[in-house]
């Protein structure tokens, strides 16, 4: 059974036609510890995926791949990291959908690219900070 329905596939591969090279979603599953949430993740992944040949799917047990999973820094199931040329740091916790699920595609696009889109005053903004700074957003089911 699908996820997404075919208004959500034909939004999100106008999402997805912005794309400027391939992405990786690496999903991390373990069947023990939350399967049923693992396997939905799972499904959304390999169904965005479907919508755009430049998008692959990695999935990977962090209890078997503990070396992986500590180079992703993920330490929870189930969780997507958005990889693109190289590793921006985008991480899903739980499974994006709702009004979650935008914000993956816009991820996506994201990591596609390399570049947030931002305006020029806010880049110049963060340019400016001292130190690196890592933001966590939580969000909760409506």
């Amino acid at each position: 059974m699908s996820i997404l329905t075919e208004r959500d596939r034909a939004a999100v591969r106008t999402e997805l036609a912005k794309l400027a090279g391939p992405v990786k979603l690496v999903v991390f599953s373990q069947e023990l510890v939350a399967g049923d949430l693992c396997r939905q993740n799972e499904a959304l992944a390999r169904e965005v995926a479907e919508l755009d040949d430049r998008i692959s799917v990695e999935v990977l047990n962090p209890a078997i791949d503990r070396e992986r999973a500590a180079a992703y820094g993920v330490d929870q199931v189930p969780a997507i990291v958005v990889e693109g040329a190289r590793d921006w740091g985008i991480r899903f916790y739980g499974i994006p959908l709702g009004y979650e699920f935008s914000n993956l595609i816009d991820a996506v696009v994201v990591a596609s690219t390399g570049e947030p889109a931002l305006d020029e005053a806010t880049k110049a903004s963060l340019q400016a900070l001292a130190a690196d700074v890592e933001i966590k957003v939580f969000s909760t089911p409506t």
